[in-house]
């Protein structure tokens, strides 16, 4: 054995020196004092989230619900974005004309690569952290299609932003805290740095996303 693995062990050991063997991990008090909820609310509580996906290098864009389907037309042409894959809880309101509307019914990786785009609802948006909460299910649609295609369109319900992680996961559906299933948490495009702090996007999923927020009554 090494001595600096050696070291570190012993320090192990003595940190552990005044516990009782008969004790596990689940004996152990966890603290749940953290924060539940937060005190910004309404506009204020958007407008936070806005700017914080914003730093992350989101495009942001706030509209009514009956203008949601041009607005993600305009966004397509902008981006050149001719074919777009959508999960099969995407309401009709949502969808765009002139773009190529593809709906996923298990596309493979490689057919997914053939399109430009994915757009999707999410199941909560975190205003403190700037975040996207996807849960692989409705409008979320699987995990592959937010990975796989370069450009992802996200629609957010302005109801949908919390201000805290833990008020995000409080509204996740019961299957998914249940049953363990993936989350995905979204803050801005997919982004890699290196030694020298030189960043690259797109490495490990879509280079740009494009955020929409819903303000005002809507039907999904």
């Amino acid at each position: 054995m090494s001595g600096a693995r050696e070291e570190i062990l012993g320090r192990i050991r003595a940190a552990l020196a005044d516990v009782p063997e008969a004790e596990g991990a689940a004996d152990v008090p966890v603290p749940r004092d953290y924060r539940r909820g937060g005190a910004v609310t309404g506009k204020e509580l958007v407008a936070r989230f806005a700017e914080r996906i914003r730093d992350y290098h989101a495009d942001v864009r706030r509209v009514r619900p009956g203008d949601l389907a041009g607005a993600v037309a305009a966004v397509c042409a902008e981006t050149d974005v001719r074919r777009l894959v959508v999960p099969p809880g995407v309401p009709d309101e949502w969808r765009p004309t002139g773009v190529e509307l593809v709906d996923d019914h298990g596309l493979s990786p490689s057919e997914l690569d053939a399109i430009d785009g994915a757009l999707t609802g999410c199941a909560a948006a975190i205003a403190e952290t700037g975040t996207l909460v996807l849960d692989g299910h409705g409008v979320c649609g699987r995990r592959l299609l937010t990975l796989i295609p370069d450009h992802h369109i996200c629609v957010v319900r302005a109801e949908q932003i919390v201000a805290l992680v833990s008020e995000a996961i409080s509204r996740l559906r019961p299957a998914v805290t249940e049953q363990a299933v993936p989350v995905t948490l979204v803050s801005g495009p997919s982004a890699s740095s290196d030694i020298e702090l030189n960043r690259v996007e797109g490495v490990h999923g879509p280079r740009h996303l494009q955020v929409f927020i819903l303000e005002g009554k809507s039907t999904e």
